[in-house]
């Protein structure tokens, strides 16, 4: 792997201080993983709706260089290719809320939706008005397919440009919100990819394309799409992506749209020019009147060889929408002028209670331990298996979070319940993508069961880890047979409620739950995923276990050994 860059634990501060180098308009909060606009202020004093987007890094210019007057707010940037998590979010709601309050616009990735959506509950309890709007707007996928759903890709900057035009323009939050899901509802988009791409932290391409290999209707996290197929002329491929597209959209002769070309991240100027050019001649020859056309980079994958285009239907609201102005990295380019890096502290966040530390030797330490152990070590293979059915940045995500947990053991409260708390928080805080909010909410589910029974026996650590995967279940929306993490954590669980049931001791109990996950992580393999990363490539997930329910098996094998005497 060569890539310009210092550390791969870096990236995205570092990328994000160049990009505040290069507008005097932005400012970072402290930690630097959230744009702001330099007037933040004194945009929510004057009464203007705040704007804020984002995801995982790996898109730019998305979703930093959108920030300025006309656009968004603030952004908010994770990992590479992993969402940002709750706290992230909700310090950037809290940096730039202003009286009128707040829209989310986010990607339709779950753990997009799910930290953005967190942050807008916990943002609305705290009295600020918020409101979230979804883009789901890649027709690749089928609409009611069996699947996690679509996917947001590259007309999510449009829902940016129209929605930041309305709220500059002084419309209140919930007509902003309504003309932002409108714009969303009215968009398609699909794209092709000539290469992979490579995440920093993983080191390789998430999947391999051989000479004259495309991959149709990929995402923008390095997954794979939903068909490969042979490298074919520029006006075929543009062709069936415009048909899906137009099709999609229900698109009939005299309507009139606004077309995006989108390069994913290699794509030269020069195809774009002609992808465009291209475009342009097939919607004409379909008797659709194009009002607005770009071609650029806008939402990108890296460093991916490839090209989306998108369609939006347009009005002469929507046109005037599109023409007002706007000041961003990458909307209009800048004057090239350079500023001072301006760094703000990020909002006040209640700190989280500490109390002893766990004792040396204590069982709970052990165990903890152990599954951080595990999960350390674990991450090359989590890597490896991630990347063949999905974006591949889970074993990255465990392994931080592992290392956040042992950095933080000593200040968890000393009861069972304050620390499994204290360790939802920590994964909730540093863990994005899905795995951050689903072990936080399965941790923070079993502390409020051990809090109210004391945690003292097995039996009633049995109930909380039932109850943790409940509350798992309900947040993710996965069931046993989804292949999902939940297909090696639910029958655990049972296996380990009947085992103490039937008065076995904890030792031959906690084999039981090992095998348990075993067998159910072995039946991943088989399984058509209905939901998770795998939902996205289909029965080409087939013959390979689920990622998160291996892991799950990994550590709770550690908790089994480190409990062994």
């Amino acid at each position: 792997m060569k890539k310009l860059i210092n550390d791969v634990r870096a990236v995205v501060p570092d990328m994000l201080d160049g990009l505040a180098a290069l507008n005097p308009n932005l400012s970072l909060l402290q930690g630097g993983t959230i744009v702001v606009r330099a007037d933040a202020e004194a945009v929510a004093a004057r009464g203007e709706v705040a704007l804020i987007s984002g995801g995982g890094s790996g898109h730019e210019p998305a979703h930093g260089g959108y920030v300025g007057h006309g656009m968004l707010s603030a952004a908010v940037a994770g990992e590479v290719f992993t969402s940002p998590s709750t706290d992230a979010v909700l310090d950037a709601i809290r940096a730039v809320a202003g009286a009128a309050g707040v829209l989310l616009i986010v990607k339709n990735y779950t753990g997009d939706r799910f930290n953005f959506g967190l942050a807008a509950e916990i943002a609305r309890a705290e009295g600020i008005p918020t409101e979230m709007v979804i883009v789901a707007d890649d027709v690749a996928l089928v609409a009611s397919g069996d699947h996690a759903g679509r996917r947001g890709l590259a007309g999510t900057v449009l829902v940016h440009k129209i929605a930041g035009a309305a709220a500059a323009g002084g419309r209140p939050l919930a007509e902003v919100a309504r003309i932002a899901r409108e714009v969303a509802a009215s968009l398609g988009t699909m794209g092709v990819a000539l290469t992979p791409c490579t995440v920093p932290a993983a080191g390789k391409p998430g999947f391999e394309l051989a000479d004259g290999e495309i991959e149709w209707g990929l995402g923008i996290h390095g997954e794979p799409g939903v068909e490969r197929g042979a490298m074919e002329p520029a006006d075929a491929i543009v062709g069936k992506l415009l048909a899906k597209i137009v099709s999609d959209l229900s698109l009939q002769a005299g309507e009139r749209v606004a077309l995006l070309v989108n390069n994913l991240g290699g794509t030269p100027s020069s195809e774009l020019s002609i992808v465009a050019g291209s475009a342009l001649r097939n919607l004409a020859a379909c008797g659709i009147k194009v009002e607005r056309a770009w071609a650029g980079t806008f939402l990108s994958a890296l460093e991916m060889a490839g090209v989306s285009l998108t369609l939006l239907c347009v009005d002469d609201e929507r046109v005037a929408w599109l023409d007002a102005v706007a000041h961003t990295s990458a909307w209009p380019s800048l004057s090239g002028r350079v500023a001072q890096v301006s760094v703000r502290p990020a909002p006040v966040t209640p700190e989280r209670a500490s109390g002893a530390a766990l004792a040396r030797e204590a069982p709970l330490r052990r165990a903890i331990e152990a599954v951080c152990a595990c999960l350390l070590t674990a991450e090359p293979i989590l890597t490896e298996m991630d990347q063949r059915v999905g974006d591949g940045d889970l074993g990255i995500s465990l392994s931080r979070g592992a290392r956040a947990v042992l950095d933080e053991l000593d200040s968890y409260p000393s009861s069972p319940g304050g620390i499994l708390r204290g360790m939802s928080a920590t994964l909730r805080r540093v863990v994005g993508g899905t795995s951050g909010p689903l072990y936080a909410v399965m941790l923070l589910r079993a502390a409020v069961a051990l809090e109210h029974s004391g945690g003292s026996t097995a039996k009633e650590w049995a109930a909380a880890f039932g109850a943790g995967v409940d509350g798992l279940m309900e947040l993710g929306g996965a069931q046993p047979g989804d292949r999902t993490m939940v297909d090696a954590l639910k029958p655990a669980a049972d296996a380990l409620q009947s085992a103490l049931a039937r008065s076995e001791r904890t030792g031959l109990a906690l084999q039981a739950v090992v095998d348990a996950a075993t067998e159910g992580t072995a039946r991943t393999a088989s399984m058509h995923p209905r939901r998770g990363r795998s939902s996205y490539v289909g029965d080409r997930a087939l013959g390979h276990a689920d990622p998160g329910a291996h892991a799950v098996a990994l550590w709770l094998a550690a908790i089994r050994d480190a409990l062994a005497d």
